[in-house]
Parts: structure tokens; sequence; C-alpha cells
């Protein structure tokens, strides 16, 4: 069943305690998952920016963003989306979140990468702006296929 539209879900600062449900949704999307500790420090960090995406009924993370801001630039190091509630403009409500909060640290640029076969990912972020500015070879390591490139990617904030 199709999750019900964007409305009913809060976007909310996230904080060291959002690590388990950020790492349990990672771990639903990425391989390899990075696990709760990893993401407490994360979030812990004076120049962390993140985001959660919580339903409000069930109180359910369905989506996270997190970035890290130093002087005046910014990057993405991990942005996700539960599958059920893709494709509702929730990545680019999060991108938006972010970037606000970038630009009040003093961020003038932001950056990112993204695996060269994440077609939704390349076209979201070029519907947004972001311009290509290269590619990391081989970058993805996985378990289990051959590595993937990256794509790298800035937006002038």
């Amino acid at each position: 069943m199709p999750a019900p539209p964007a409305c009913g879900l809060s976007l909310l600062r996230a904080s060291p305690a959002d690590a388990h449900d950020c790492a349990k949704l990672h771990a639903e999307l990425f391989d390899p998952p990075w696990d709760a500790r990893s993401f407490a420090s994360l979030l812990g960090h004076p120049a962390a920016v993140a985001f959660v995406a919580r339903q409000a009924a069930a109180a359910d993370t369905v989506a996270f963003i997190l970035g890290q801001v130093a002087a005046d630039e910014a990057e993405i190091l991990g942005l996700g989306v539960r599958a059920d509630w893709r494709r509702q403009g929730l990545a680019s409500r999060l991108i938006a979140a972010l970037i606000g909060a970038a630009t009040e640290a003093g961020a003038r640029a932001l950056f990112l990468e993204v695996a060269a076969s994440n077609t939704a990912a390349l076209a979201l972020y070029r519907r947004l702006r972001f311009e290509e500015t290269g590619r990391r070879r081989a970058y993805y390591v996985t378990a289990k296929a051959a590595p993937l490139d990256a794509v790298t990617f800035a937006l002038a904030l």
C-alpha cells in the first residue's frame, strides 16, 4: 500500500537521540550500512546539520538528511527516504532544510557525491540545480556488487 501524501510529516532537527532510527533506515537503503554509533558520533559533532522526517501518527522516522558545515562549505553526507515515501517531494524538502541551516551557518557552497547508478538521485540533484563537478572511480565498495563510481556535485548557496 503506498504511503499517504507527505502531510502528517514533521521535519525536525536531528540529534544524537535520532541515531538508532537513522541507522535502521540507512540499513534498509544502503550497503554497507552505517551503525547507530557512527550516526551518534556524526550527529553529536558541532559541525553537523541534520534533519529527520517523522510520520506524526506513528512517530516513525521515514527519511533523514545528514550534513556538515566547515567554514563556508557544507556537504551532504547522507540522504535516505524510505521506499514507500519516495516521489512525494520529501528529499527536496530535506535538502531545502539543510540548505537553510547551512546558509545560516555561513556556508556559501554545498557539495555531495552520489552513486553513478542512482538515476533517481542524479535526476533530483540536477533538477535542484546542482552542477556536476567530477567523478570518483570505484568510490562505493559493497560486498554484494562491483565497485561503483561516485558523481560529485556542487551548488552555490
